[in-house]
């Protein structure tokens, strides 16, 4: 007999902590990966990437200080939404503005949030203590019916 579980009604909820070293993106980018697959159309699996590639190098390279690390906080609705969070202890709750770099066109960075806010449905800042939440969010419009609420992580 086969039985359905009805979709939760709280978020699931993933989360890994990462020391603050580049090498961690990548590992950051596969836990996502493993956790997600089920939960995002194929079409957008590749966006959520990215995007967690870009908050993580960020949080990285400007949000955690020396010593510390960062937080991957991943949680999916009910409904189907998608929430990527970034937890880092750094300072610079104040949203950052999302324009072109100045200078060079062929500059390799400061185009992340750019990316970000191309790519996710909703992206924001939030205030932590100490530090700050960057997250995005996708609407993957997969609900959790008949997956029983589960996922990989």
């Amino acid at each position: 007999m086969n039985v359905l579980f009805p979709p939760p009604s709280f978020p699931v909820l993933r989360e890994r902590f990462y020391p603050r070293a580049r090498q961690t993106v990548p590992a950051a980018r596969e836990f996502v990966r493993s956790v997600v697959r089920d939960w995002v159309p194929a079409a957008r699996l590749d966006d959520v990437l990215v995007c967690v590639s870009e908050l993580t190098t960020n949080a990285v390279r400007h949000g955690v200080p020396p010593g510390r690390g960062y937080r991957i906080r991943i949680c999916r609705f009910p409904d189907g939404l998608l929430r990527i969070e970034v937890h880092d202890s750094g300072d610079g709750f104040t949203l950052p503005p999302v324009a072109a770099p100045a200078g060079d066109a062929d500059e390799e960075s400061g185009r992340g949030l750019l990316i970000v806010d191309a790519l996710a449905d909703k992206w924001g800042v939030g205030e932590r203590l100490p530090g700050k939440v960057v997250w995005c969010e996708f609407v993957t419009g997969v609900s959790g019916a008949g997956r029983g609420g589960r996922g990989g992580g």
